[in-house]
């Protein structure tokens, strides 16, 4: 019994002891615990390790051929652990690398980056910044060369800290569209509206904060690896988006005026090829500050009458050919009176012809005298045109329209007539936009698309499809004489200044006064909108600016000239919107295909080498080659001022020389003779304009 009670009682002594050895060693060295935000001591010192976020690299976003619209750039600041060297290393590069920092900052001398570097090190510090300057990825892979440091972090103790900062390689282009996302969440655009995809999923790593409140990374086991961003793929055209920006931003200087936007978009496919929303800053300048396009409500005026005709062609049995008396110009509405922009009136006219000038009295005449009495069909006919409510964008911040109804006090006698002709309700532009797009595209309303993917790398992840908002605005009929009253008003109503002889545009102007305190003032929304080509539509676009100053204050004489720049450039680059040529036979194949037209004395002399018999009818310098049996004859192929010459068959050199001597401008594709021009020969030529040409 005694043995046993002194076995256990030694026992206990060894147990007691070894607890006592532990609590000494954890007393000494202290407890570690690598918790958020927890605390340990070493050797009396306290020191915080916290695990905080690591971000993601966010993904890319793109035009629609591949060119960067926003990226994030690598950018790095540069610190250092100078106990980690060795002595030796230390020692021999010391001077040189404050040298080097010296002459790459340029903020101390190189004796002050000695002393910083030598006190740290002395003092056992782990981590000091040696400039809070940021760098590039270039000028980190040149200081990787520098002595210390280009023995890396864990010999030569540097530590670039990489943040990444995002950047438009395009400058200001599309700003707004392509948007933003601040610290706090909040943004706009694709940014923000795709910030799901784009963001990626941010890291978690463990930092040890150290003197100075510096935090400093450490390495941890339990470490979260960050997963970048996707890539988003849009529909915009960069080269056709500057297109857009110059020339809305040359006529809101023009005018002086408040605010713009004009929208592009790809008739089959709804694609937005261009959009740029211009605001004046105040200071003489105009900045991308809010998307008017997407996120603006505007009493659309005069391009609603698009509406007003499609609702009285598809429920009553008018016709375009019957009259309608307008008067001098003012038709009274119980205690309200409307007007007509002419001076006097347009007295009797057809409904074709008062469309195509754009008569209030008209268009308030008519829809008070079949939907007087039933309203309420008229505001279901809009609800069926899907303009009463958001299109539900890829695009967050649109706007919600405004249309009063029957029910609401705000209903009076007059608001029926006064919508006919686009007041008394808001609408975004893109409502009008996709409507007219409808129109162009055989009744089809699809909804406006800015994204087509969402990309990892090459492999896409997600897919957009154009969407179908309404299968159908209209019957065929109605549609053809809808077409026939948009056509016109370019060819002979209001927006006649806009007539080309290459290609026709289809559109209506619009010119409504804006309301401020439910008061209207004598300033206007200017407004067009079409498509173009009109016999086969491509593209149709919006352009709508806000409170012109000057003399002109219509929406053909401010809107327009911006739809026709945009509509000129498109045709001059895309051949497709070309009527197709006559092809003229030249030559039968396989006799002499390489003569056809060109200079009459380099030909003749190349046919003299080549022994080929030939034979001039003509005294001219520019000839066409024509078969005559076994030789060939030189026909004239006159150059005329004034007059688009024929350069079929030429060289691409001589065809060039021909063609810019005519004061033509040349664009072309494909290698070889010309086998094609856009300008008909013979035709008349203003100087300056553009002719495409086609070689094989």
């Amino acid at each position: 019994m005694n043995i046993k009670k002194s076995i256990l009682i030694r026992v206990r002594l060894a147990f007691l002891g070894v607890l006592v050895f532990a609590i000494c060693v954890a007393a000494k060295i202290g407890h570690i615990q690598f918790a958020q935000g927890e605390k340990w001591k070493k050797m009396g010192e306290e020191i915080n390790f916290d695990y905080k976020k690591v971000k993601a690299t966010r993904g890319n976003i793109y035009s629609d051929n591949g060119s960067l619209l926003a990226t994030s750039l690598p950018f790095y600041k540069v610190a250092m652990d100078p106990t980690l060297a060795k002595e030796e290393v230390f020692k021999k590069g010391l001077d040189s690398l404050a040298h080097q920092l010296s002459k790459y900052f340029k903020d101390k001398s190189k004796q002050d980056y000695k002393e910083l570097l030598i006190d740290a090190r002395t003092s056992h510090k782990q981590y000091i910044i040696l400039n809070r300057k940021q760098i590039n990825y270039q000028a980190k892979k040149e200081m990787m060369k520098w002595p210390i440091v280009r023995e890396g972090r864990y010999k030569g103790g540097v530590i670039f800290e990489k943040m990444d900062v995002r950047y438009r390689p395009f400058s200001n282009l599309s700003r707004r569209t392509v948007g933003f996302v601040n610290e706090d969440g909040r943004g706009a655009g694709l940014e923000y509206s795709f910030n799901a995809s784009l963001g990626g999923q941010d890291g978690e790593a463990l930092f040890q904060k150290i003197a100075g409140g510096t935090w400093k990374p450490v390495f941890d086991g339990n470490n979260i690896k960050a997963i970048d961003g996707l890539d988003i793929h849009t529909t915009i055209d960069i080269n056709l988006q500057d297109v857009a920006e110059t020339s809305l931003h040359r006529a809101m200087q023009a005018h002086n005026a408040d605010a713009g936007t004009v929208v592009v978009m790809e008739v089959k496919t709804g694609h937005i090829k261009a959009i740029s929303n211009l605001t004046a800053d105040g200071e003489g300048g105009y900045q991308e500050e809010f998307n008017h396009a997407v996120g603006g409500s505007f009493e659309p005026g005069s391009t609603f009458k698009l509406v007003t005709m499609m609702n009285l062609l598809e429920d009553t049995n008018i016709e375009l050919t019957d009259s309608i008396n307008t008067g001098r110009g003012e038709y009274k509405f119980y205690n309200r009176t409307v007007r007509d922009h002419e001076e006097g009136g347009y007295g009797r006219i057809t409904i074709k012809q008062a469309f195509e000038v754009s008569s209030n009295i008209a268009m308030a005449r008519l829809v008070d005298k079949h939907y007087g009495t039933k309203p309420s069909k008229f505001l279901e006919n809009i609800d069926e045109l899907k303009l009463s409510k958001p299109l539900g964008l890829q695009i967050t911040g649109e706007s919600f329209p405004k249309i009063t109804r029957p029910t609401h006090k705000a209903w009076s006698g007059i608001t029926l007539p006064w919508m006919a002709y686009g007041y008394g309700f808001e609408i975004s532009p893109l409502h009008t936009l996709a409507l007219y797009n409808a129109i162009a595209n055989d009744g089809k309303m699809i909804k406006p698309m800015f994204v087509t993917a969402v990309s990892q790398a090459e492999k896409v992840i997600q897919e957009f499809e154009t969407e179908t908002i309404n299968s159908k605005v209209c019957s065929n009929k109605t549609l053809n004489q809808l077409r026939l009253l948009l056509e016109g008003v370019v060819e002979n109503g209001t927006a006649k200044n806009l007539k080309n002889t290459y290609y026709k545009i289809a559109g209506k102007t619009g010119t409504a006064q804006i309301l401020v305190d439910g008061r209207y003032e004598k300033r206007y929304i200017t407004s067009f909108v079409g498509y173009f080509p009109a016999h086969a539509p491509k593209y149709t676009a919006i352009v709508l600016i806000k409170n012109p100053r000057g003399v002109f204050q219509y929406g053909n004489s401010v809107a327009g000239p911006v739809f026709r720049d945009i509509a000129d450039n498109i045709y001059s680059r895309d051949i497709n919107l070309h009527s197709a040529m006559e092809k003229k036979r030249m030559m039968d194949p396989g006799v002499f295909p390489t003569l056809r037209a060109g200079k009459q004395e380099e030909l003749t002399m190349l046919s003299n080498e080549l022994g080929v018999s030939n034979h001039s009818a003509t005294e001219e310098d520019w000839i066409k080659v024509a078969k005559n049996g076994s030789a060939v004859v030189w026909k004239k192929n006159p150059i005329v001022k004034g007059l688009v010459p024929d350069v079929t068959g030429m060289t691409f050199r001589d065809a060039i020389y021909v063609l810019e001597k005519s004061g033509l401008r040349v664009s072309y594709e494909g290698k070889g003779r010309v086998t094609e021009q856009s300008l008909s020969p013979g035709v008349k030529a203003g100087k300056g304009a553009r002719i495409y040409l086609r070689l094989g």
